[in-house]
């Protein structure tokens, strides 16, 4: 996942209202809100029934770690079943969402998580709740170490690969437009390096708005993507008809987080001046936009959307 967004001023309660981190997962929204009213055992049902599904697993532990009361709950459920692994990395991730808001300290996530990794040695769930955490506190080696610890038990991670290429960006943040930056590498090489219906052929386009939002914010860039040109130079032509070809061709309605994706590829194409391409995206986005690249770099996402997605279908 992207860096949170920035405030939203008087829009930020009607934005609240129009995010929702869990997406179209039923399920994962049914099991959260019974964990809300202290029902965990429907959250151990659910988990059990993810499997080792990991991008969903992971995608459905951290939306549940956001949630306030998760971290007590999950407590609860460890002191019932001490020797469960969900048990152990709902903690952990409930843990580093609260280090990340200054609610706890960091080396109690931490080690909330390396307990939990010790109990699942081949999920790679606990080192994305460290992946998290340092991605935002910690230093670049120790990023990119827990990066690998991640791929090395699903080479394909989706949350993984998009927290890295959110740190990549940031590295020469004064450096301006600089088609041959390292973030530019990483996400190339790994669309090239995953199989053909992989969604890891969207990074590309991930990769150019992060590098944006870090240019826009030091100033090398102005803050209206649009007004950029930052998506109509030769190069980034290339990264979004490829990536928008590959949407065509693979469309993966089963990926728990898709909708990331489209709304990345939906932005891109918003920018890019290609009207009739992103609404197509939008239709089946939906009513799922993310913080994600609407936000960037300091604008109310809910605005930034649905202006987008009102000229792009015809109904401003």
């Amino acid at each position: 996942m992207s860096p949170p967004p920035p405030p939203l001023g008087r829009g930020r309660k009607r934005a609240a209202q129009s995010f929702d981190a869990a997406l179209d997962d039923a399920e994962l929204v049914v099991a959260r809100t019974s964990l809300s009213q202290g029902r965990w055992t429907e959250v151990r049902a659910l988990l059990a029934d993810t499997g080792e599904d990991w991008d969903r697993r992971g995608h459905r532990l951290t939306v549940l770690a956001q949630e306030s009361a998760t971290l007590a709950w999950a407590r609860d459920w460890q002191l019932a079943e001490p020797e469960s692994p969900d048990a152990a990395v709902l903690l952990g991730c409930a843990t580093v969402e609260r280090a990340l808001n200054g609610k706890e300290r960091p080396e109690r996530a931490r080690d909330a998580c390396r307990a939990a990794a010790a109990l699942a040695p081949a999920d790679p769930t606990p080192w994305l709740g460290l992946l998290l955490l340092e991605r935002s506190l910690g230093a670049e080696e120790d990023v990119v170490r827990l990066f690998d610890e991640v791929r090395h038990r699903h080479a394909g991670h989706h949350h993984a690969h998009h927290l890295m290429v959110a740190r990549l960006a940031e590295r020469r943040a004064t450096a301006g437009q600089d088609p041959l930056h390292e973030v530019y590498d990483f996400a190339n090489w790994a669309a090239e390096q995953a199989p053909a219906d992989s969604p890891l052929a969207i990074l590309p386009v991930v990769a150019h708005a992060e590098r944006f939002r870090v240019l826009a914010a030091a100033g090398s860039e102005p803050t209206d993507p649009v007004a950029s040109g930052h998506w109509v130079g030769r190069r980034a032509r290339q990264v979004m008809k490829a990536a928008f070809d590959w949407w065509l061709e693979w469309e993966r309605d089963g990926h728990p987080r898709r909708l990331v994706d489209l709304n990345f590829l939906a932005h891109a194409k918003t920018c890019e001046g290609r009207g009739a391409e992103a609404a197509a995206l939008f239709h089946r986005i939906g009513e799922h936009p993310t913080p994600a690249p609407w936000s960037y770099p300091d604008r109310d996402p809910y605005t930034a959307f649905r202006t987008a997605r009102d000229s792009a279908l015809g109904t401003v």
